[in-house]
Parts: C-alpha cells; sequence; structure tokens
C-alpha cells in the first residue's frame, strides 16, 4: 500500500467531498476507489470493511474509518485542522454542525423529485441567506480576524468555504449581502492547498448531475 490515505465513494460529491476538501487544504495527496454498480458496494460489505454498511469509508493509518463526521474529526485533529485548544475546538464542532445542516439541504436538491424541487429550492436559499450566512458574518465581524475560530485555518474555515461554493452554484450573488463573507472567501480560496484544489483537474468533484442520480440510487438503493 502506498501510505496514502483512499476514499471508497462513488465519482461524485456526496458525503465525501468534504473529507476530499479537508484532506486537499491540510496538502495531503490521497487516492479514490470508485463504486461503480451495486456489487462494489456489496463486496466491500461482504468483506467487513464497513462497520455499519454504508459509505463513504477511508483507509487510513491501517484503519477503515466509516461515518463522515468521525472521518473529519480524525483528518482535522491529524493535520492540526482542529484549534489550539478545547474551547476553540467546540467554536468549530458548533460551526461545523451548523454547515453539515445546510450542506444535506443543497446536497440533496438534486435527489428531490421534480414536483418538489421548486419548494426545496426555495426553502435552502432562505436558510442559507437568512439562518446560517448571517450567522457566520456576525462571527466574523466579532472575531475580527481572517478565519472563524483563532487565528489559524480550521476545519470551520474549510468547510465554509465549500458550502459558500456550492451555494453560489445555485445563486451566484448569494453573499450580496455579506461584505465579511465576501473577503473570507477570497482569503481561504488563496491559501495555496486549497488554491490549487479550486484549478481544474484536481479531485474536487462537479455539481452532481440529473444524470448521476439514478447511477447513485443503483449503487445506494437498488
Amino acid at each position: 500500500m502506498s501510505g496514502k490515505p483512499k476514499l471508497h465513494y462513488f465519482n461524485g460529491r456526496g458525503r465525501m467531498e468534504p473529507i476530499r476538501w479537508l484532506l486537499a487544504a491540510a496538502g495531503v495527496e490521497f487516492e479514490e476507489s470508485y463504486l461503480e454498480k451495486r456489487d462494489d458496494l456489496t463486496k466491500l460489505q461482504q468483506d467487513g470493511y464497513l462497520l455499519f454498511q454504508q459509505l463513504p469509508m477511508v483507509e487510513i493509518d491501517g484503519m477503515k474509518l466509516v461515518q463522515t463526521r468521525a472521518i473529519a474529526n480524525y483528518i482535522a485533529t491529524k493535520y492540526n485542522l482542529y484549534g489550539k485548544d478545547l474551547k476553540e475546538r467546540a467554536l468549530i464542532d458548533m460551526y461545523v454542525e451548523g454547515m453539515f445542516d445546510l450542506n444535506e439541504l443543497l446536497m440533496y436538491y438534486v435527489f428531490q423529485p421534480a414536483d418538489k424541487k421548486e419548494q426545496h429550492f426555495t426553502n435552502m436559499m432562505d436558510k442559507a441567506t437568512n439562518r446560517y450566512f448571517p450567522v457566520f458574518e456576525k462571527v466574523l465581524k466579532e472575531h475580527g480576524k481572517d478565519f472563524l475560530v483563532g487565528n489559524q485555518l480550521s476545519r470551520a474555515d474549510v468547510q465554509l468555504l465549500e458550502i459558500i461554493l456550492m451555494a453560489e452554484e445555485f445563486k451566484p450573488d448569494i453573499l450580496a449581502k455579506f461584505p465579511l463573507l465576501q473577503s473570507f472567501k477570497a482569503t481561504i480560496s488563496n491559501i495555496p492547498t486549497i488554491k490549487k484544489f479550486l484549478q481544474p483537474g484536481s479531485q474536487r468533484k462537479p455539481p452532481t448531475r440529473e444524470e448521476d442520480v439514478s447511477k447513485v440510487m443503483k449503487i445506494f438503493h437498488s
């Protein structure tokens, strides 16, 4: 084995994308093994690789880690993206949990049935602009630094940038009323490891398309 983390998932964003972002921000090279069909998932399950029979799964440091938050916590701790003390970690956890809530809304839009898409879109944009982004604008204002917590990059910064860019795919001017988030986006996007991840040809995945949905459903729900 090469020693690089190995990510097991389908070739798309889903619940693995925050993991890709964290590894990239930490400057860690990783490999990916893509599931193409239901049998690929069944084999991992039968081989005992998936503790709860679910993906994502990351092979790292001799472990087979599952559960998105557990994987992200491990990577953030290992690569010093988790604050300098317990209080900073608590803030990071609190912010990231809010981000996960918004991420779920954005991620599931493409999976909505046609008659529910408009309602989901309206709810998603309302929550982004009236619940979540105002919180992070306020945090940046009160903290007075380039970062959400402390004075160094943390997983909260990485994952907020990921979500901002996802939200902008739905509504390009979504940050119009949030000048500090606009500055934050520019600053974090220019960190060398993240700048590299944002370039074409990186392991960052494009938005999930309508035509991808049936393939994903066949792997996980057939």
